[in-house]
């Protein structure tokens, strides 16, 4: 593609391995430093506050992605659109889908800021939070969601990067706000003695930092994603395309944290040093599920760039790629985990309860987590050409109702009745769920392949 930038990329020739590759690696560099804000905040805490209030932190997890989940989904239809109107080099629709894009991250952040600022003690009693737990998990929730503006803003304007391939940025600004994180958070718990409060206000402000840079990237930009703070606004045609592809992600992301928060909510009524185990072992799973989903986010944004060129042949070589990629990365990472599972769970705690309970949900979910990659893999494939509510639909049953029927049936048998039971819910409906997904991939690509090929942007196949 002429006059593309370096740090943009042409995803519609050349050998697709290499350039997912390069695409691949910074973001999953990006994707383990947004995890350590997290992992830093449950270590700090764990260490020189206490098992309570590691269990306040990290039993909020599963709430916020259910409360925010809707609006990343947004930032998944603005990746979606922004690389398809590049693919097919329409400037003013790249423009407009840009100015757009981060007209919905302000507007979403103000909308959670109330949801989550307002309702977290209600959210938090009604997933059966602890009591000892409860009045730190509430104090964090409400300093994470009164900077969550920053969260959306960011999450927006590293969509609209990604969709011209550009992941190296990203990974400079969260470098550098993660580094900033760290700091912040020994100064506000060590020193100043803020608690819980001090870990969330030390990661908003490292989120706010990250928006700010990456907004300053895009404004500097001279290319086609070139922003204007005079030009924000929604604009209708985009807005549609994005509410198009992005509502059914966010939907299927809500199915996913519900099933999360309900899975959560049963993990509560094991105590506080299972829920502070759980915590732990989640936040360890996170390196391992970034490494495989970024391939989901490649996959993407490769095939809807070549989507938008018509190049619909080339699909199939993408997804088959990501699908490999995505293996390796979830065998290698997840055995990796398992091997130095223990010791990795006495950075989070030193109590040997609280690290033989996070052991436990390693064990499960780490030696099945490649099923997982698998399954974003061909969401992904799903959305690139065209389809989002398909994969909600499927997600809905597959997931969600495999998870909550595994919990009303199979789970109140006594031989299951453990966190170890509760945790095989999530391999079972993996499993399912990339199986239900991989033959709706097949069939609707067929049905592509036999579509018109020159098909404009806008000419998107219905769902």
């Amino acid at each position: 593609m002429k006059g593309v930038k370096s740090y943009q990329m042409d995803m519609c020739s050349g050998p697709v391995l290499g350039k997912m590759l390069i695409f691949a690696v910074p973001l999953i560099a990006s994707s383990v430093l947004q995890v350590l804000f997290n992992a830093v905040d449950v270590v700090v805490v764990g260490r020189f506050v206490g098992d309570t209030a590691l269990a306040a932190v990290g039993c909020t997890s599963s709430l916020t992605n259910l409360i925010v989940n809707l609006f990343i989904g947004l930032s998944v239809g603005a990746n979606v659109v922004v690389a398809r109107y590049f693919g097919a080099k329409e400037k003013d629709g790249v423009q407009d889908s840009v100015h757009t894009s981060i007209s919905l991250g302000f507007v979403s952040g103000i909308i959670l800021t109330g949801i989550g600022t307002v309702g977290a003690p209600w959210f938090l009693k009604w997933m059966g939070t602890p009591s000892e737990v409860l009045p730190q998990a509430t104090t964090y929730l409400r300093v994470y969601f009164f900077g969550i503006t920053s969260t959306m803003v960011y999450n927006f304007g590293s969509a609209v990067l990604r969709a011209v391939g550009d992941t190296r940025r990203p990974l400079y600004f969260l470098l550098f706000s993660g580094l900033l994180n760290v700091g912040l958070n020994i100064a506000f718990v060590t020193v100043v003695k803020l608690g819980v409060a001090g870990v969330a206000l030390a990661t908003i402000i490292a989120q706010t930092v990250a928006a700010a840079l990456v907004l300053w990237c895009l404004v500097r930009d001279t290319s086609l994603i070139h922003l204007s703070f005079k030009k924000l606004r929604i604009a209708s045609r985009q807005f549609r395309e994005i509410l198009k592809v992005g509502l059914p992600a966010g939907f299927q992301g809500i199915v996913f944290a519900l099933s999360n928060t309900v899975i959560q909510s049963t993990v509560n009524s094991f105590g506080a040093v299972v829920v502070a185990g759980n915590a732990a072992g989640a936040n360890v799973e996170g390196f391992a599920y970034f490494s495989m989903n970024a391939f989901y986010q490649a996959t993407i944004s490769f095939a809807s760039q070549n989507y938008g060129a018509g190049n619909y042949k080339r699909i199939n070589r993408i997804v088959i790629t990501a699908q490999c990629c995505a293996i390796v990365a979830g065998l290698s990472t997840g055995f990796a985990m398992l091997y130095f599972g223990r010791p990795l769970m006495g950075i989070y705690s030193s109590s040997a309860q609280v690290i033989e309970a996070g052991y436990k949900r390693l064990e499960v979910i780490m030696s099945s987590y490649f099923l997982c990659g698998m399954m974003d893999v061909m969401v992904g494939g799903l959305r690139g050409i065209g389809y989002s509510v398909v994969p909600m639909i499927v997600s809905l049953v597959g997931a969600c109702g495999t998870r909550l029927l595994w919990i009303a049936t199979l789970f109140r048998l006594p031989a299951l009745h453990s966190p170890t039971g509760l945790y095989l819910s999530y391999p079972i409906s993996w499993a399912i769920t990339f199986s239900v997904h991989t033959i709706c991939f097949v069939v609707l690509k067929r049905r592509l392949d036999r579509s018109v090929q020159n098909q404009s942007c806008s000419d998107c196949p219905r769902n």
